[in-house]
C-alpha cells in the first residue's frame, strides 16, 4: 500500500494543476473585470468594446505563441510578423474595394502560414534552437515591414473597419470580441481535434520519445510555426481593422506580450502542456491592466513592468511546483 499512496497524491496534485491551468486565467480575468468595475463604477459597454479591440491583435499573437510553445518551441519573431501583415494589409486595401480587402486578406493570411513555414523550416532543418533562429527572422522580417512601408500610414475600406468596430449583436458584445472567438477557433480546433494536435503534444513533452514512436518532430516543429505564421497573419490584419493604419513598428511590443500571455495562460516553456482559453483570456487580462492603470491616475508604461514581473512570477512558480512534483 505505501508505494500507492504517493501515487495517488501525485495524481491528484497533477489533476489540480490541470484544472487550474485550463480555468484559473479565466477566473483571474473575471475577477479582475469586477475588480475593474468596482474601481471605475462608470466602466460600461464603451470601455468593454475599448478593451476588446486593444485585446484583439495581443490574442491573436497569444494564439501563435501558444501553438509554437506546446511543440516545444518559441517565437520571437511574433511582432515582426505581425507587423509585415499589418503594413501590407493597410497598403493593399487603401484603395481596394471591401470585396478585394477580404480576398487581400485571405491573400496575406497564405502568405503569414509561409513565413512561418519557413521559420520553421529553418529551425527543423538547422537544428540551432529556436530562440536563435527566431529572434534572427524577426530582425529580418521587421526589415521588410520597413521596406513595405516606411512609415505608418495606409489605410482600408469603412466597410472592412466595421466588422472590428463597433456592437452590432449588443453594445456588450462588441464586434472585436467576436471576431477573436471565431478566429482563434478556426485556427485551433482544427489543430486541437486532429492528429496535427497530438503530434504538436507529442513533439513538445519528449521530442525523444515522439521520434521513438514514430512521430516527425521536424514535420511537428514546421507544422506548428505555419499555423503559428496564420494567427501572426491574422494579428496583423486585426491591427489593421482596429487602427485603420499601418505601421511598421507596431509590432515590437507583442513578441513579448504573446510569451507573457502563453505563460501566464498555463501554457508551459518547456513544452506539451496547456491549451488555449488561458492564453486569451490572459491577453485580455494584458489589455486591462493598462487601462486599470489609467483609470488609477498611474503611468500606463508601468503595464510592461507588470508583463515582465508576472512572467517571472509564474515561471519560478511552475519551476517550483515542477520540483515538487519530481521530489513526490
Amino acid at each position: 500500500m505505501t508505494p500507492v499512496a504517493p501515487s495517488r497524491a501525485s495524481g491528484m496534485f497533477g489533476a489540480l494543476g490541470r484544472q487550474v491551468r485550463a480555468y484559473g486565467m479565466p477566473l483571474v480575468f473575471l475577477a479582475a473585470i469586477l475588480s475593474t468595475a468596482f474601481v471605475h463604477p462608470n466602466f460600461g459597454s464603451f470601455d468593454v468594446q475599448s478593451l476588446a479591440l486593444g485585446a484583439l491583435p495581443l490574442a491573436m499573437a497569444a494564439a501563435a505563441q501558444t501553438i509554437v510553445v506546446i511543440s516545444g518551441g518559441i517565437d520571437l519573431s511574433v511582432g515582426s510578423l505581425i507587423a509585415v501583415s499589418n503594413v501590407l494589409s493597410a497598403s493593399l486595401m487603401q484603395q481596394a474595394s471591401f470585396r478585394d480587402s477580404l480576398l487581400i486578406a485571405a491573400a496575406i493570411l497564405v502568405a503569414g502560414a509561409v513565413q512561418g513555414a519557413l521559420n520553421g523550416l529553418v529551425v527543423a532543418v538547422s537544428r540551432i534552437p529556436d530562440v536563435v533562429v527566431t529572434l534572427t527572422t524577426g530582425f529580418i522580417w521587421g526589415g521588410v515591414a520597413l521596406l513595405i512601408l516606411e512609415r505608418p500610414g495606409g489605410g482600408a475600406p469603412p466597410e472592412f473597419l466595421n466588422i472590428g468596430s463597433g456592437a452590432d449583436l449588443s453594445e456588450w458584445v462588441p464586434n472585436a470580441l467576436i471576431v477573436m472567438a471565431v478566429v482563434i477557433a478556426a485556427i485551433w480546433l482544427p489543430i486541437r481535434f486532429s492528429r496535427i494536435g497530438l503530434l504538436l503534444y507529442a513533439a513538445g513533452s519528449d521530442p525523444v520519445a515522439a521520434f521513438r514512436s514514430g512521430v516527425d518532430v521536424r514535420v511537428a516543429r514546421t507544422l506548428a510555426y505555419t499555423f503559428g505564421g496564420i494567427a501572426c497573419a491574422a494579428g496583423g490584419i486585426a491591427l489593421t481593422m482596429t487602427t485603420g493604419i499601418g505601421a511598421p513598428l507596431a509590432g515590437t511590443t507583442y513578441t513579448l506580450g504573446s510569451v507573457a500571455a502563453a505563460v501566464i495562460g498555463g501554457v508551459s516553456l518547456n513544452g506539451g502542456r496547456g491549451g488555449m482559453i488561458g492564453p486569451v483570456a490572459a491577453a485580455l487580462l494584458l489589455s486591462l491592466i493598462p487601462m486599470d492603470l489609467v483609470f488609477l491616475n498611474i503611468d500606463p508604461n508601468y503595464g510592461l513592468v507588470i508583463q515582465g514581473t508576472l512572467i517571472v512570477l509564474v515561471v519560478m512558480i511552475g519551476g517550483f511546483v515542477s520540483f515538487m512534483q519530481a521530489r513526490k
